[in-house]
């Protein structure tokens, strides 16, 4: 053979043996022991568990969780009852003892404490009733497990612990649902704070052209019913910046036939921001302020709006060249102190206008990096500035 072929050869067998030993350091990565595969599936079939659970527990959830937690807990059948004993789902065989389990369970709801009923039928040794306890809301819950083990310590444990995990679920669902009743309540408020002195002024400013300009009039009818159709809508929390901005047009048509030349809008938006979402009505009340402000003791004012697109989020600000205030209530914390001391005629109507609610929803969706920021000085104007990322998880319209 010819010292060619036999660097051929060699290597050929080189490439071989190294693909052999990735191969093999490849398939050590991947094998894993029994104990972590028993860890990854408890893991995984908590979390299907928790899925069912973060809705809340009635009888949908129920059923669909009472499988993966009679998983957890190595039951022969599991069942699930509402805070007053009502069983909301069965699992497995045995449902004779559904009866049973009615009644303990009412009792262990009660109490607030696990109750045991031991060899309740041929080939169960135990009926353990938990009940589901959430702090500060008491019982909201009850698991059976039914059992053909002997209920030692290590049975009675894990037990105790995947009903301590389902409680747990259950409480976050309780908290998702407080949030949501919060924010519905917000905006409420964010309703309720539409200055009556808007409405009576675009009433009258409609009137005042329904003999002289009975199109205008008309057109201005249909954009306050537009208006307050959208600022008084039930359909979510959330909007998108597109629809924001077309109700802020609205307004600001309003105003603009109110005070005609005196008020002038300058908009700048970027069109990639446009689909952004941000908690309804968050834009309005800074509008709202900018209008009030920027003519405040002025012949004139100017209303600069801009949306810029800066990487991952989306910065939106509201701008008035009116009277200005005092930064030093802004170091007091108090964006409705900012909205009482802003200086001019409509000083306290300002109050009406929820900027601090407007900052805790920011807040409370995005994080603390996501607030209201406001600059200004005497005489220099306002600006209040909102930060908003182009997307979170679990923030929807």
């Amino acid at each position: 053979m010819s010292g060619t072929a036999l660097v051929i050869v060699g290597l050929i067998v080189a490439v071989v043996v190294l693909g052999a030993l990735v191969l093999r350091s490849r398939t050590r990565r991947t094998l894993t022991t029994p104990e972590e595969r028993a860890v990854h599936a408890t893991l995984h079939t908590a979390s299907l568990a928790a899925r069912s659970l973060r809705r809340g527990l009635d009888a949908a959830s129920a059923a669909e969780a009472a499988p993966h937690l009679g998983l957890l807990t190595s039951a022969d059948a599991l069942a699930l009852a509402d805070d007053t004993g009502e069983i909301l789902a069965w699992h497995g065989p045995h449902d004779s003892l559904a009866t049973r389990f009615a009644s303990a369970a009412e009792v262990a709801a009660d109490k607030g404490r696990r109750e045991l009923i031991v060899d309740p039928v041929p080939g169960v040794r135990a009926l353990v009733v938990q009940p589901l306890v959430v702090e500060d809301a008491g019982v909201v819950g009850v698991m059976g497990v039914v059992t053909a083990a002997q209920p030692g310590p290590g049975i009675l444990g894990a037990i105790t612990e995947v009903a301590r995990y389902a409680s747990s679920q259950i409480e976050l669902a309780e908290l998702d649902a407080s949030r949501a009743r919060l924010d519905r309540a917000e905006v409420r408020a964010l309703r309720a704070q539409i200055s009556p002195h808007f409405i009576y002024n675009a009433l009258n400013t409609v009137a005042s052209f329904v003999r002289t300009d009975p199109a205008r009039a008309r057109e201005l009818i249909l954009e306050f019913a537009d208006f307050t159709r959208y600022s008084f809508r039930s359909a979510g929390e959330y909007t998108v910046l597109s629809d924001e901005l077309r109700n802020i047009d609205r307004y600001l048509t309003l105003e603009r036939a109110r005070f005609g030349s005196a008020l002038e809008v300058r908009l700048q938006v970027a069109p990639e921001v446009l689909g952004v979402v941000l908690p309804f009505l968050a834009l309005q009340p800074l509008v709202e302020n900018a209008v009030r402000h920027g003519l405040a003791g002025q012949s004139k004012g100017t209303v600069t709006i801009v949306a810029a697109d800066e990487g991952a989020d989306c910065v939106i600000s509201v701008e008035d060249d009116g009277v200005g205030m005092d930064p030093e209530l802004l170091r007091s914390g108090s964006l409705d102190a900012v909205a009482e001391g802003s200086g001019g005629p409509s000083a306290k109507e300002s109050a009406h206008v929820g900027l601090a609610n407007v900052d805790d929803r920011l807040r409370a969706a995005f994080g603390d990096d996501y607030g209201l920021v406001v600059e200004t000085a005497p005489g220099a104007g306002t600006r209040v500035s909102m930060r908003v990322p182009k997307f979170r998880p679990g923030i929807r319209v």
